[in-house]
């Protein structure tokens, strides 16, 4: 019967990219989490880990594993939640952004909520702008806020790579003297970007499309209505990158924080460890 203490090392040390972070987040000294992988490679026979170098990669057997690890530990958190949980655990109010609305993260808030019927869970997606601003009013217990590289606070952050793009086929002319843009509403963190980036450079700017939703602006983009600044996650097939050599400079970096209201509920707690696995998995991909 597989250990789950080990196969919690394992992830932990994967997604960490080395033992030292990874017994950080497993609340564990360094050499115990070297041993538990030890313990674990002896258990199947196979080296799981490369330990070459700075960052500790999985063996092609070890990246096998690690899908499985990760369903029976989310298996295990289940059946743990389902059997500890009381008859009614209130409720939790969480906060995201549009595009992670539009992403993998709703069905992870779906299978939370299957696992505690009990509880009752209101999301809602809007601009990290407001929803910061009732985080501050103790109108969300939870959110995930998109601000500047750096800022403090918050149980976690992951840096975010945005990137201007265009059409891939009905690209926008560059050169053009004034550059449509394509954004939220006023108060969008890229939308402030863009438009200080391009005034920067001395150039005429115009909003050619608004939209709150993030398909609506993707679809924009994609018909070559104009220029947008969107994350990684929500660039798509019939988008192309712009660069420098186009005429854009990159934008700095952003950044995706975490943040829980003082005096958060079990419940919220419990949420905030699934959204930091899944934002981990997220930048993962994303290196």
């Amino acid at each position: 019967m597989l250990d789950l203490d080990l196969l919690r090392s394992f992830v932990a040390v994967v997604d960490a990219g080395g033992f030292t972070r990874a017994s950080e987040r497993v609340h564990r000294t360094q050499s115990t989490v070297s041993q538990q992988i030890k313990r674990l490679e002896d258990d199947f026979g196979r080296v799981l880990l490369n330990r070459n170098g700075k960052t500790i990669t999985p063996t092609e057997d070890g990246e096998r594993l690690l899908s499985y690890a990760r369903r029976i530990l989310s298996l295990a958190e289940e059946a743990r939640d389902v059997l500890a949980r009381p008859s009614s655990e209130g409720a939790v109010r969480l906060g995201i952004p549009e595009d992670f609305a539009a992403y993998r993260l709703t069905k992870l808030l779906a299978r939370f909520a299957r696992s505690r019927p009990g509880l009752r869970l209101d999301v809602r997606a809007d601009q990290s702008k407001y929803l910061r601003r009732d985080l501050e009013r103790g109108e969300l217990d939870l959110a995930l806020l998109k601000r500047d590289a750096g800022e403090k606070g918050g149980i976690a952050v992951w840096p975010e790579r945005v990137h201007w793009v265009t059409s891939k086929t009905n690209p926008i002319d560059t050169k053009a003297h004034s550059v449509p843009l394509i954004f939220f509403p006023t108060g969008c963190l890229y939308r402030a970007r863009a438009i200080h980036a391009i005034e920067s450079a001395g150039r005429a700017w115009h909003m050619a499309y608004t939209s709150s939703s993030l398909s609506g602006i993707q679809a924009a983009v994609a018909a070559g209505l104009g220029l947008s600044i969107l994350p990684d996650i929500a660039i798509q097939n019939d988008h192309r990158t712009l660069t420098a050599k186009d005429g854009f400079a990159p934008i700095d970096r952003t950044e995706v924080a975490l943040v829980a209201a003082p005096g958060a509920s079990p419940a919220t707690l419990r949420l905030a460890e699934r959204l930091a696995e899944f934002c981990n998995e997220v930048q993962a991909k994303a290196a």
